[in-house]
């Protein structure tokens, strides 16, 4: 087997120590993948048929219900869902050759597989959504654990567990700090946490802004070393110019648990998430889904040459929907990767766990992701080939594929006004991230999308059963 490397415990490679791992309700291997199942061996997404791929309208059903843009986590959720539970039909498109949305895996030529649009770890706390996923996909537990490179007291860089606990407070103010329980770590905070006032009043308020927030979890120290020029690089802009909502969920922890998540179900998908679509997609068991990918909806649209459907479900981008109106842009913020392959690596790994933060100002990245940390690697790579291992230098950037709506007040007041125009467009649903200028986790949007499946087969309307305003902050960039 690939050696664990410092990324591991007793318990298993990407596990936690064994007492918070045995909060991961995931406990081994489960899920069916139907691909796999009838013969499939293959760890790589699947060859798609040349139809699939052509973009070509032509060949495709010429009336449907559901004309389905975008073939992510929304998208994908919708038309399996109305298909076996409804047994509707839908045209599934998307501008991308794959699926899957930014949720896209693949091997690359090193045989290591990488993610193209940035990692995704899965966590849920949702028992609906962890039974839908294992239908589609089988799993594997993984604690998703994260270190950051930060100076300590004294300048000198260490790796310490980030979200921080007692470990990281200790580390990087040794002079000053010696935690050793929950209690000291609580008294520790509380010493140092800052909780904005009201001067008028003389009474606490809740934080106006990402700084105001960040201060009153995590103190100044911490806000100064990990939080506020990371914060930068992520949004181009500090902490002081974004909601407070970025920052108010900061975790704090008092335990010496290094997970990065504290859901009920951490997992990854065991041949990749792009199998967990190609299961959801290709073997629809009505033949009610058809898919055609390098497929413009906007062209298409303008061409007149789209198929008659019932039902438009949009997952862009709403300000490119609304674009002819000539109203302004909403703020996205992207992300590029500098991937490089390391052939030889001391112990076979570059560094000690699958991502390592850099939340100086010092350096121009944000983190370094090392896929091979990953328990989920094709059996080929880590049967053959132990030592060479492939990184990617994560860059956030204002241009590019949209990844994070930018949460301020000006583009949520001019969302509002777009989110106006939309509740008036008859026979269009706007649904998912892009659509609702909203950051879902993984689980996030798979749930919103269930709950808007709900409605239509209670009520025939295709319509979120809550505002997305209404779901938790999702994490957002790591």
């Amino acid at each position: 087997t690939m050696p664990a490397g410092p990324f591991a415990s007793s318990v298993g490679v990407g596990r936690a120590e064994p007492e918070w791992a045995a909060l991961n309700k995931v406990t081994g291997v489960c899920g069916e993948d139907a691909f796999h199942k009838s013969g499939e061996l293959s760890e790589a997404p699947l060859r798609l048929s040349d139809e699939v791929l052509s973009g070509d309208l032509s060949t495709a059903p010429k009336e449907v219900d559901l004309l389905i843009v975008g073939a992510g986590l929304s998208g994908c959720t919708i038309a399996e869902r109305c298909s076996r539970e409804l047994g509707m039909t839908s045209l599934v498109i998307d501008k991308r050759d794959h699926l899957g949305g930014n949720c896209y895996d693949y091997v690359t030529d090193t045989g290591i597989r990488a993610s193209k649009y940035g990692a995704h770890l899965f966590h849920t706390d949702s028992k609906r959504v962890w039974e839908y996923v294992t239908k589609f996909s089988q799993w594997i537990p993984f604690d998703h654990r994260v270190r950051g490179l930060v100076a300590d007291e004294n300048g000198v860089e260490k790796l310490v567990p980030i979200p921080p606990t007692q470990e990281t407070v200790n580390t990087l103010f040794p002079s000053t700090t010696n935690v050793r329980d929950e209690k000291d770590m609580e008294a520790w905070y509380a010493k140092r946490r800052v909780v904005p006032f009201d001067c008028a009043t003389n009474t606490p308020r809740p934080p106006e802004n990402g700084e105001e927030a960040a201060l009153s979890r995590v103190g100044r120290e911490l806000y100064e070393k990990i939080f506020k020029h990371y914060t930068k690089k992520q949004w181009d802009k500090y902490p002081n110019e974004l909601d407070a909502s970025v920052l108010m969920r900061l975790p704090c922890r008092t335990t010496t648990d290094d997970r990065y998540f504290g859901d009920a179900y951490q997992a990854l998908p065991l041949r990749g998430y792009t199998r967990l679509f190609e299961n959801m997609l290709l073997r629809d068991p009505g033949n009610n889904v058809a898919v055609r990918l390098n497929c413009d909806f906007f062209e298409h649209k303008k061409n007149g040459t789209l198929p008659k459907h019932k039902l438009l479900v949009y997952t862009g981008q709403i300000d490119t929907y609304y674009a002819a109106l000539g109203m302004p842009k909403l703020e996205y913020r992207s992300l590029r990767f500098e991937e490089e392959f390391v052939e030889n690596c001391e112990g076979g790994f570059f560094q000690s766990a699958m991502v390592v933060n850099h939340p100086g100002p010092d350096k121009p990245f944000t983190r370094v992701v090392e896929y091979k940390h990953t328990p989920n690697q094709p059996r080929e790579f880590v049967e053959k080939r132990k030592n060479g291992t492939l990184i990617a230098r994560e860059y956030s950037t204002d241009t590019g594929e949209p990844y994070y709506p930018v949460p301020n007040p000006e583009n949520r007041a001019l969302y509002d006004k777009y989110a106006a125009l939309a509740a008036k467009e008859e026979g269009v649903a706007f649904v998912g991230r892009l659509a609702s200028y909203k950051y879902f986790n993984m689980d996030q949007a798979i749930l919103n999308a269930l709950e808007m499946f709900d409605n239509l087969k209670e009520n025939g309307v295709l319509q979120p059963k809550r505002a997305p305003g209404t779901f938790p902050e999702g994490d957002g960039m790591k």
